[in-house]
């Protein structure tokens, strides 16, 4: 598509509503606001207007329109909003009408902050956080993409990007005098110090990174033990519905189960797994213990739960952090002794589930803290700031001997730099960014 083109989009919620946006943007927005209202009102000024058919002068709708002018807007284009009745036919008539002006077309996904970047009103990173801001299902979530939208981690990035460049101006200065062994030297020993500085601010943002990105996408707490002791009950206990099917019957859960919950403002996938056991005839229960074992390989959080008929505790190979919990508490003479279980409980009558939950809770806390404020959250980041290290570090192993070596590995480096902000090269990644953005964003 033309980015030549101007676009137009309903930009506020499908379906009926007290208010709906339509929002333009492009060289011809403000021509359509004349043609649609015949006179174009003062900048960033909502004034009330009767919206006509441009040829049949038939009134659409009363509403407000508010007029941004490029390059000051969110698209750096000209941009109006037509502040609607929210009714479907309202909406419908008032697409339909753009929809038949030259030179308009309705907006792709995310073309609008498309546009912004396109224009740089926003870095890529910046873009994500808008993308991630819609998307946001609670607290933490919210104040995390907010971070990024408004380029908190954007300042942080382009720190980086000074300090690399700034170093690198320094190595190409000193290759003119690389015959120089006095000069050669001073400029190897000052630039370590500035990367080592640098490598070590980008390795904590790193060590922040797993954490962030299970804020953004959802803590996953895995619920897993032998069969029979639990776990669905548990589950259900823990979403207060019925997630999952319970029967006396070892074996009854087969397949991965899912509930998404939230633990104060922290997205948690609670899930519930097929139970483990040394060896099974049934090939169904041989499938969903191998589901089992690439949950428990991926999990955040292990809550490996036994019961007074298998006090198996948790496998040895697991790294996740892990919560052992002795359920069925309720049954005649359950005796603690003999197991390692943190906690004690019954799924069935609630004893003991507000310690068990105060634990669970305070761990999940613990795991996304300060992730609300990080600068690397998405595994993109993750990956290209470890490239950017790597060479980093290339760098600085190089001698006085081999400026030249040098200066070409935090070329590198920058290059990297560059694809984390979206500044060079990145056309191979901003249709999968942009394509979650509702229509109207």
């Amino acid at each position: 598509m033309s980015e030549s083109s101007t676009i137009f989009a309903l930009s506020s919620g499908s379906g009926m509503a007290g208010i709906a946006v339509i929002r333009l943007s492009g060289k011809a927005a403000f021509a359509t606001v004349t043609s649609l209202t015949g006179v174009l009102p003062a900048p960033r000024k909502a004034v009330r207007r009767t919206f006509r058919h441009p040829d049949t002068r038939e009134a659409l709708d009363d509403g407000l329109l508010v007029t941004f002018p490029g390059p000051h807007s969110f698209t750096g284009e000209d941009v109006a909003e037509f502040h609607l009745h929210g009714s479907l036919a309202v909406v419908r008539a008032m697409l339909d009408v753009l929809s038949g002006m030259a030179g308009l077309r309705l907006a792709e996904p995310g073309e609008f902050t498309k546009r912004a970047f396109r224009n740089d009103r926003m870095d890529l990173v910046a873009a994500e956080g808008v993308g991630d801001l819609i998307r946001a299902r609670t607290e933490r979530q919210r104040k995390q993409a907010l971070h990024h939208a408004l380029g908190g981690a954007s300042q942080v990035i382009e720190g980086w990007r000074r300090d690399l460049i700034a170093t690198l101006g320094r190595v190409e200065a000193a290759v003119d005098f690389a015959d120089e062994a006095d000069v050669a030297q001073a400029t190897v020993e000052d630039v370590r110090r500035r990367l080592d500085d640098l490598i070590s601010r980008m390795r904590t943002a790193l060590a922040e990174a797993d954490r962030a990105a299970s804020l953004r996408d959802g803590l996953k707490v895995v619920l897993a033990g032998s069969p029979n002791v639990g776990k669905s009950s548990l589950l259900n206990r823990l979403a207060q519905r019925e997630a999952a099917i319970v029967s006396a019957i070892p074996g009854t859960t087969r397949d991965v189960i899912e509930v998404t919950m939230e633990f104060s403002g922290v997205p948690v996938i609670l899930t519930d797994t097929a139970g483990l056991r040394p060896e099974t005839e049934d090939e169904i229960e041989r499938i969903g213990m191998d589901r089992t074992s690439r949950e428990l390989a991926s999990a955040d959080i292990v809550v490996w739960i036994s019961a007074p008929e298998d006090r198996s505790g948790p496998p040895a190979e697991l790294d996740s952090e892990t919560l052992w919990i002795e359920n069925k508490s309720d049954l005649a003479g359950n005796s603690p002794e003999g197991t390692g279980a943190q906690y004690r409980i019954s799924a069935k009558t609630g004893e003991g589930m507000a310690g068990f939950f105060a634990a669970l809770e305070e761990r999940v806390l613990r795991m996304a803290a300060h992730a609300e404020s990080a600068v690397l959250i998405r595994s993109r980041h993750k990956q290209i700031s470890s490239s950017c290290v790597e060479n980093l570090l290339r760098a600085s192993a190089q001698s006085a001997d081999h400026l030249e070596l040098m200066a070409e590995s935090l070329r590198a480096a920058a290059y990297d730099m560059g694809r984390l902000t979206g500044r060079i090269d990145v056309e191979d990644i901003l249709d999968s960014i942009f394509r979650d953005f509702c229509i109207g964003k």
